[in-house]
């Protein structure tokens, strides 16, 4: 066996390889892929010329449609932080009462796609429509976006810096301001960057409230002209908003580092004592609960009841789960394997490139879904009709969406394999192949679990790429859900409400679970 050099040990050692010729091809084609959405965009509106686009946008509606987009994002950002950061405070660092059942109580809202939660308020309340109900909505749907990750970091936090803090005389809000606060920096900004780019996305939540954003507009500019010239430029302004979102959040995040050398304090933080509050308090998280699941699923319960055992069709239902665990379990499997090339070489590698093929994926995952069909569409239609309206068609686009969903689990589980293990297989005969299999995937199966169950809920909800680009006949959960409540049958839809949340739950709770693995507890 041929001795090894020096910068060859020192590479094992620290799990820095360069990526096989296969591995680079398969990287490259993803980040070609995902670059379709970007080029339909563009081509489009180079194809429509300066002129008749300029025309498109500068005209009332798109101010119109700024003006309600802008002020959604503005006023339910600064909402979902105040709630999410303020809940995973009271939870994690006061003496309220039942504090370790308010944690996965407080994740257990991302169950609910958007959606249904806007079904079950629009139910309760049926004048509710506009801004402030888009707010309400928005934020009983995203704020455990900031919650999850401001508890883990509240978790992961000295608590002898607070202590020591309060032990020189700041009171606890003091001590919030000044000490807790900034080491949420990066959960605040990765939060409200994660709300920003689902309130740009969602379609269903905000139509049903009769409230108009550039996805609902897109969505009936579709409808009315199929994806025309009109279409295309909204997509574009919405296009131009996420990635003035992502500039912003990486400008914010800076380079600051908020690491710290070992576990710290081998204790949990001191909780503050509420006192005479403590009432109040815990009144105001069951109002929380009320208001973020009470609400869809009492209005669930509310119509199950109302339509009895007549709104059970059985075989309606039965072909709906089938076809949406099909195409779930699916684009599961399918975008994971996806996600290891990527991981591979982000993981295996420090140069440029592997950064750039990171992040190329990680950018088409922030627009909306509607571009992505409405891409998909163009480019089915124009160079590959054989596969127009087909089930590789959505398999495409649910991989483009919800490639780094998965693609942030199997990249932790990668760096976690040790390097020694696959060239010590190497170095007993067997190809690289074999050694992926036997070694690299056994190590990783968690956490590619955990990447496909992410990925299989994401579809099993997902509704706005699905109605475009769904082949004719085709009824998933969603589909179904959308179709009965837009006909304001709301009894007969609730039974599929009820089984998407269902779904939902194993995953929330997966979440919940790795949040508080993240944060040493």
């Amino acid at each position: 066996m041929a001795v090894r050099t020096a910068a060859a040990n020192r590479a094992g050692l620290s799990g820095v390889r360069r990526p096989g010729f296969l591995v680079t091809i398969a990287a490259l084609i993803l980040v070609a892929a995902t670059f379709v959405p970007l080029g339909y965009i563009v081509t489009t509106l180079f194809s429509t010329g300066f002129h008749e686009t300029a025309e498109l946008v500068f005209r009332p509606r798109v101010g119109e449609l700024l003006r309600n987009t802008v002020a959604l994002v503005v006023i339910t950002v600064p909402v979902c932080l105040v709630a999410g950061i303020g809940l995973a405070w009271i939870v994690e660092r006061t003496d309220v009462p039942g504090a370790t059942w308010w944690g996965p109580i407080f994740a257990a809202p991302l169950a609910v796609p958007a959606f249904v939660n806007s079904y079950g308020w629009v139910s309760a309340i049926p004048s509710l429509h506009g801004l402030w109900a888009g707010v309400l909505i928005a934020t009983m749907s995203y704020f455990p976006l900031v919650y999850l990750p401001a508890a883990a970091t509240l978790r992961r936090l000295d608590p002898a810096v607070e202590e020591s803090a309060r032990a020189l005389g700041s009171g606890p809000v003091r001590v919030f301001l000044r000490i807790t606060l900034p080491q949420l920096r990066l959960a605040i900004l990765g939060g409200g960057l994660l709300i920003s780019l689902h309130l740009l996305a969602e379609y269903g939540a905000f139509a049903m409230i009769r409230f108009s954003t550039f996805t609902t507009a897109i969505f009936e500019q579709y409808q009315s002209s199929f994806a025309g010239p009109a279409g295309s430029t909204l997509a574009g302004v919405l296009v131009v908003l996420c990635l003035v979102l992502l500039a912003g959040e990486a400008g914010l995040r800076g380079t600051a580092r908020y690491a710290r050398i070992g576990a710290g304090a081998p204790r949990a933080a001191t909780r503050v004592r509420l006192g005479p509050a403590k009432i109040p308090v815990f009144l105001l998280l069951c109002a929380a609960l009320v208001a973020a699941l009470g609400v869809p699923l009492w209005t669930i319960v509310r119509w199950l009841r109302k339509g009895g055992s007549a709104v059970w069709q059985m075989a309606d239902i039965g072909e709906a789960l089938g076809q949406t665990v099909g195409l779930a379990a699916t684009a599961a499997v399918i975008t994971t394997l996806c996600a290891f090339p990527v991981a591979w070489i982000a993981v295996r590698s420090t140069s440029r490139f592997a950064r750039i093929i990171e992040g190329c994926n990680y950018i088409t995952s922030s627009l909306p879904g509607i571009v992505i069909a409405l891409a998909l569409v163009t480019v089915t239609i124009r160079w590959l009709p054989a596969v127009y309206q087909t089930a590789a068609t959505v398999l495409a686009a649910y991989t483009l969406m919800f490639l780094p969903r998965a693609l942030v689990s199997v990249r932790s589980g990668l760096a976690q394999v040790p390097v020694g293990l696959e060239e010590m297989s190497q170095a007993l005969g067997k190809s690289g192949f074999v050694t992926f299999f036997r070694v690299t995937l056994r190590l990783t199966a968690p956490a590619a679990a955990a990447a496909a169950a992410m990925v299989f809920v994401a579809v099993a909800t997902e509704l706005t790429a699905t109605l475009l680009l769904a082949p004719n006949g085709t009824r998933t959960l969603a589909m179904r859900f959308w179709s009965l409540s837009s006909e304001l049958d709301y009894a007969a839809a609730a039974p599929y409400a009820l089984i998407m949340i269902v779904t939902a739950v194993p995953v929330t709770y997966l979440l919940f679970t790795q949040s508080r693995k993240a944060a040493g507890v």
